[in-house]
């Protein structure tokens, strides 16, 4: 029986890890969940798994809380930390949105906890810091996103000396068939009819720009050890092949299945043994019939060219890119900004911004908050 810590239970990646509890209750136990603001989502989960320890965002929250349950309820950064090292817990699953899971990861790492990470930002904003404490406590972060799933499958019982190359694929989002000038005054409700996937907001509309594709090559660098010009991107409308690896002899490892993200995320649970899923789609090929690959444009797609970018350069670049994109994000489905302005604030952030080549946790936590404030309030 594993007992596991979920951070961001109400989310898309949270609920369907809840669904993959729900399936197999003699394997795993919910022992402790934390959630941002939406109690009323949160309830009912409550009253079915019975965590023992519960994490809300903030102070007002808990009071909505508290009037419902009748236990302690823990609040922000300080509660996520401490779920995240309970000596009972085994897997840590981050799946909150942002970088705000960032510390409690690392805190999971120090205490040696099985981490199954969801949250691509804390990867992206402190990947040297994060890659650095796992080596150091002998902790392996098993990948939830199912192209890293698909490249960490591809990868078993191969050597990554012998890798040549990992190839990303991307669905193209709600987006792909318009062109640059068709953006213009497109909606929030138009960028978030994702063709191929049901996720959240935030990950819909990354999609749509193609910065969450730029967020996976900057994730895959830091959990894989791969430079950057060996990790390649293609467009692949059906979503059936999440990820290949090429190696040096030119042999191509590939995953395939039908998009349902509990596939990988039951098989970060259960690694490296696997469970029935009989609740997902088997991938009958002859239905499909036919497999479509295109080469990325990166005029097109420039948050997809900014995230290499701001790669390569590496140290603080990340930060910024994360920090602005999650910003501009959030002002976009406020209705704030129009969304071809998402790209031109991470633009501007990333131009106004001096790169430092190893920031610390403290660093890299005042300049993603310096960001957020540039970006909302300063830029126009």
């Amino acid at each position: 029986m594993k007992k596991i810590a979920l951070l961001g239970a109400t989310g898309s990646i949270g609920l369907q890890t809840l669904d993959v509890i729900r399936l197999h209750p003699e394997e795993f136990e919910l022992h402790s969940m934390a959630f941002g603001r939406n109690v009323e989502k949160a309830l009912p989960l409550i009253r079915e798994f019975k965590p023992k320890k519960i994490v809300v965002q903030d102070e007002q929250t808990k009071v909505t809380l508290e009037k419902e349950i009748d236990q302690p309820i823990l609040t922000g950064t300080g509660g996520l930390i401490e779920v995240s090292v309970d000596d009972a817990v085994d897997v840590v699953v981050n799946a909150v949105m942002g970088s705000v899971g960032l510390p409690a990861t690392l805190k999971a790492i120090q205490a040696k906890k099985t981490i199954a990470i969801a949250n691509k930002e804390t990867l992206v904003t402190a990947g040297h810091l994060v890659m650095s404490e796992a080596k150091k406590h002998g902790v392996e972060l098993l990948p939830v996103d199912s192209e890293h799933s698909a490249i960490y499958q591809s990868l078993n019982g191969e050597s990554k000396k012998d890798i040549h190359k990992l190839i990303i694929t991307a669905s193209g989002g709600s987006f792909r068939d318009k062109k640059r000038e068709d953006l213009v005054g497109v909606t929030v409700e138009d960028a978030l009819n994702h063709p191929n996937w049901s996720m959240g907001a935030k990950i819909t509309i990354d999609s749509a720009s193609m910065m969450n594709k730029g967020l996976e090559v900057i994730e895959a660098h830091w959990l894989f050890d791969v430079p950057y010009d060996q990790i390649h991107v293609i467009l692949h409308r059906e979503s059936v092949i999440h990820s290949m690896v090429e190696f040096v002899d030119r042999s191509v490892m590939a995953q395939l299945g039908t998009p349902d993200m509990k596939v990988p995320i039951q098989y970060a649970l259960t690694y490296p043994e696997r469970l029935d899923l009989p609740m997902t789609k088997q991938l009958e090929l002859e239905e499909i019939a036919t497999l479509h690959f295109e080469k990325m444009d990166m005029v097109r797609f420039p948050c997809l060219r900014m995230a290499y970018e701001a790669g390569r350069a590496g140290g603080s670049m990340t930060t910024v890119l994360n920090a602005a994109n999650e910003e501009a994000v959030q002002l976009f489905l406020e209705g704030k900004i129009p969304f071809l302005d998402i790209e031109r604030k991470i633009e501007k952030a990333l131009e106004g911004h001096d790169r430092i080549h190893n920031p610390d946790l403290s660093t890299i936590l005042s300049i993603d908050e310096e960001t957020r404030k540039q970006v909302r309030f300063h830029l126009n």
